[in-house]
């Protein structure tokens, strides 16, 4: 897509349609969903929601992919102890999902299995079943940090805030 039109959809795309999409309810769900799913392995998964981009960001060529590294950054998900972090970052305006996995994790794990879970959450999401896309897309990366990085003990600490993201 040229400049252009994404300066067209992050300007009037829907992005207006956030907390209806992602409701203090669904929040919620999702933040008890992703610290149950960390006790059984070390990694720790981010979830961050941005309705939109801001006009000169489009203009200077940021795009999903670099603005989900940007985030991942901000959030501190590359600062974790086994750099296992994981980063589920959602564009509404573009309808883009980028999942950006720590070196730690991204070693093991090939870029194709992150690519079928943002794959899976956009259908769910063009059918506008937000709540089951985003708790599948959960669930599914907890299973790849549990076979990868299991941590059955009890000692991992919770290192990153469990509660998704609205930017």
């Amino acid at each position: 897509m040229n400049v252009f039109g994404r300066l067209w959809l992050n300007l009037f795309g829907g992005w207006f349609r956030l907390r209806r999409r992602f409701p203090p309810a669904l929040l919620d769900e999702m933040t008890r969903v992703i610290a149950a799913g960390e006790r059984g392995h070390r990694g720790e998964v981010r979830f961050a929601i941005e309705s939109r981009l801001a006009p000169l960001a489009v203009l200077e060529g940021v795009d999903a992919p670099a603005r989900a590294r940007q985030v991942f950054s901000q959030l501190g998900v590359w600062d974790t102890e086994h750099n296992s972090g994981v980063l589920i970052y959602v564009l509404m305006a573009e309808r883009r999902i980028e999942i950006i996995a720590d070196r730690g994790i991204a070693a093991r794990v090939a870029p194709a299995e992150w690519a079928a879970i943002a794959g899976r959450m956009r259908e769910c999401y063009a059918r506008g079943q937000w709540r089951e896309g985003s708790l599948d897309a959960i669930a599914a990366a907890h299973a790849l940090l549990q076979a990868h990085f299991p941590g059955t003990d009890g000692s991992h600490r919770d290192e990153l805030p469990d509660r998704p993201v609205l930017l």
